[in-house]
């Protein structure tokens, strides 16, 4: 057995990068061009370095994240790397402030940084140091389907399928439900009976037209319909759920394990869908997957899924890992997909390890 590893926080090196995507993808809030990443090492005494990193959906807040990042390595240098410990010691920081927002993102960078040196300093995969196995996640394609139309749709999505996926993932939201009917349609007769597909409303309808477009999908054969409409209205979500038949999926958006809790409280969704990220890095997703397992609440990933696959590979509701491609011109190896499932490597860590060339290409002005 490896013994447990005690290490001290050294530095942490924070570099900004603006990843393009391979497709854009556009949103009822508009189309995102490029991914927007701030990198994280955290140096520790003994040289085990933990890396993670921060999607910040806009390059307008990529700045402030890594400056925040770099003031909050004064406060942690010295400390020994021990998630639990420095996250309630970085809490208590923000505890006037609120740890949600820019906060919430640097606080969970940390974390996973802090983790993965853990995990590499143990030379386990991180699914073992947190006490499960790697294995073999169900994975669908969400690096595309924006709202691009219907016979666009269709293209592009016999284009993500193609890999091996057996589900993927259609963005929804169009001005009227006679568009938003039409490209699901036109997806699902692109990809045939043999490959699921889930929808996403990115939070952009009032609950009563919710509500009545939730209806009209019910009979198409919908995974889910994700974020209909705004995501901390949870009494509103109960409402949708009441009447719909297709399962409601919801999460990305929880800041914490409190909102989560609250959310189930209410009844507001049938399944959940923690960020790594918002939910509290490493330590917030384990805080995550028991409350889903005491609610029977079946949990998928937002994002992120290199560290992803190991948090859901150690969840004991894991249902599906979103795949996404935004990070892999900067990484080394970038997560393995094979017959549709995520392959959680077996190598020490979370199996973040930064391309550099690609970095130097993306690096921020």
């Amino acid at each position: 057995m490896n013994p447990q590893p005690r290490l001290t926080v050294r530095d942490l090196r924070v570099r900004a990068v603006n990843v393009p995507m391979a497709i854009p993808l556009q949103t009822s809030s508009g189309t995102i061009g490029v991914a927007p990443l701030a990198l994280i090492d955290l140096h520790t005494e003994e040289g085990v370095t933990g890396a993670a990193y921060l999607f910040c959906y806009t390059p307008l807040v990529l700045k402030p994240v890594v400056q925040l990042l770099a003031n909050l390595a004064l406060l942690v240098k010295g400390d020994a790397v021990a998630p639990l410990a420095l996250e309630r010691k970085l809490q208590g920081r923000f505890r006037l402030l609120g740890a949600k927002g820019v906060a919430g993102m640097a606080l969970a960078g940390i974390d996973m940084a802090a983790w993965d040196a853990l995990a590499r300093a143990q030379g386990l995969p991180l699914a073992r140091a947190l006490g499960g196995e790697p294995r073999r996640i169900p994975a669908y394609n969400s690096c595309g389907l924006g709202m691009i139309g219907a016979e666009r749709a269709a293209a592009e999505a016999q284009q993500l399928a193609a890999p091996g996926f057996a589900a993927i993932k259609v963005r929804l939201g169009y001005p009227d439900l006679k568009t938003d009917l039409a490209v699901v349609r036109a997806v699902q007769r692109a990809v045939g009976d043999d490959v699921l597909l889930m929808s996403d409303y990115n939070q952009v309808l009032p609950v009563p037209e919710a509500i009545a477009r939730v209806q009209a999908l019910d009979g198409e054969g919908l995974g889910w319909i994700e974020e209909p409409a705004l995501a901390d209205d949870y009494e509103g979500y109960a409402r949708i759920r009441e009447k719909a038949r297709t399962p409601i999926q919801m999460g990305e958006n929880w800041w914490g394990t409190h909102e989560m809790a609250k959310c189930l409280a209410a009844g507001a969704t049938d399944l959940g869908m923690p960020d790594a990220m918002k939910i509290g890095g490493v330590s917030g997703w384990l805080r995550a997957a028991a409350l889903a397992e005491a609610a029977g609440l079946p949990v998928s990933s937002h994002l992120f899924p290199e560290v992803s696959a190991h948090l859901l590979a150690v969840s004991p509701t894991c249902h599906w890992l979103e795949y996404v491609d935004w990070a892999a011109p900067i990484l080394q190896e970038p997560l393995r997909i094979e017959a549709g499932h995520a392959v959680v490597p077996d190598a020490p860590g979370s199996g973040i390890a930064w391309n550099e060339d690609g970095v130097a290409r993306c690096l921020a002005e």
